[in-house]
C-alpha cells in the first residue's frame, strides 16, 4: 500500500482534532490525514496550501459549508470522495424523489410546493394526504421536517421554514406520512456494510430523533433496491433510509454523511473499510 495523504472534511465544535476518532484510526493505520474542520478559520490561500499535501479528499459531512469547500478543492484539481455534483443531487430531497420515479423505485408520494400560500392550499387539496410531512429540499439531522394535520398547521410550518427568507424561499416538498421505523443501510461502493433500525418514540425516527438502534436483516428485495439506488445516485459512501408500508420497502432519502457510529463496537472496522476504499480510489 502506497503512502497516501488524505484530506478529511468534517464538522466538529471540538477544536482539538486529536480527539477525532476517525483521525485516530487513520493514524493507527499509518495514514496521513490533513484535517479540514468546517469550524476552523481558514482563507482560500490556506485551503490551497493544505490541498497541496493531499492525494485525495474525503468529505465526511453534509453540512452546508462543506459544499463550498468541496467545490473550492475541485477547482484546485483535487479528487473528492464524494464530489460536489453527486453530493448536491443526493442531498436534494426533491431530486432524489424524481430519480426514484424515473427508475421505478418505490418511495413516499411527494409533491413540490409553490412559493405562494394560495397555490400551496390548492396543491395540498389535490394531494390529499393527511397528515402531511413538510420538508425543505435540503436539511440534515431531521431539521426543517415537520408534520401538519391540517391546512392551518401547514401555513404555520411554512412561515417558520421561510422566516428570515423574505425574498428567497427555500423550496419545500410535501410528502405522505408513512408510519414506520427508519431503516438505515450504510453503503460503501455499492456494498452494504451496516444496517441500523432507528426507532423513535414519536413520528420522527431519523436524525437526532432516533432514540435507539438495532441491526436488521437485509432481504432480497431491499438488497436489489440498495444496489439500484447506489448505482443511479453515483455516490460511493452514503447512508440510505428506508421505510416500510404494507410490508413493502420505500426509499426515503440518501444521506451523503452516513453515521458510522450507530454501534460503537463496529465503528473502527467500518472506518478502516472506508479508509482502505479511499486509498484505492487515490491510487486509480
Amino acid at each position: 500500500m502506497n503512502n497516501v495523504t488524505i484530506g478529511y472534511i468534517f464538522d466538529s465544535f471540538d477544536k482539538d482534532i486529536r480527539d477525532e476518532p476517525f483521525i485516530n484510526i487513520a493514524k493507527k493505520k499509518k495514514i496521513n490525514i490533513v484535517p479540514f474542520n468546517l469550524r476552523d478559520e481558514f482563507s482560500e490561500e490556506e485551503i490551497e496550501k493544505k490541498a497541496e499535501e493531499c492525494g485525495i479528499i474525503f468529505n465526511n459531512t453534509a453540512g452546508y459549508g462543506a459544499l463550498e469547500i468541496v467545490k473550492t478543492l475541485e477547482e484546485l484539481g483535487k479528487k473528492i470522495v464524494d464530489g460536489s455534483k453527486i453530493y448536491y443531487y443526493s442531498e436534494d430531497k426533491w431530486m432524489f424523489y424524481l430519480k426514484c420515479m424515473k427508475n421505478k423505485i418505490p418511495t413516499p408520494e411527494t409533491i413540490l410546493l409553490s412559493e405562494d400560500i394560495n397555490s400551496v392550499k390548492k396543491e395540498l387539496e389535490n394531494f390529499n394526504h393527511w397528515p402531511v410531512v413538510l420538508k425543505r429540499v435540503e436539511g440534515e439531522m431531521g431539521e426543517f421536517v415537520e408534520k401538519a394535520d391540517n391546512m392551518k398547521e401547514v401555513i404555520e410550518v411554512l412561515k417558520r421554514f421561510w422566516d428570515g427568507w423574505k425574498n428567497i424561499r427555500i423550496p419545500i416538498i410535501a410528502q405522505e406520512l408513512v408510519k414506520s421505523c427508519s431503516y438505515r443501510v450504510t453503503v460503501l461502493d455499492g456494498k452494504i456494510i451496516q444496517t441500523a433500525l432507528k426507532d423513535g418514540h414519536g413520528w420522527k425516527a431519523t436524525g437526532e430523533y432516533a432514540k435507539k438502534f438495532e441491526k436488521f436483516e437485509v432481504d432480497e428485495d431491499l438488497e436489489k433496491l440498495v444496489n439500484k439506488i447506489a448505482r443511479i445516485a453515483g455516490i460511493k459512501i452514503c447512508g440510505i433510509d428506508f421505510l416500510k408500508k404494507d410490508g413493502k420497502w420505500l426509499a426515503l432519502e440518501v444521506n451523503a454523511e452516513p453515521a458510522f457510529d450507530f454501534f460503537e463496537n463496529e465503528y473502527p472496522k467500518i472506518v478502516e473499510e472506508v479508509l482502505d476504499f479511499i486509498i484505492k480510489e487515490a491510487e486509480k
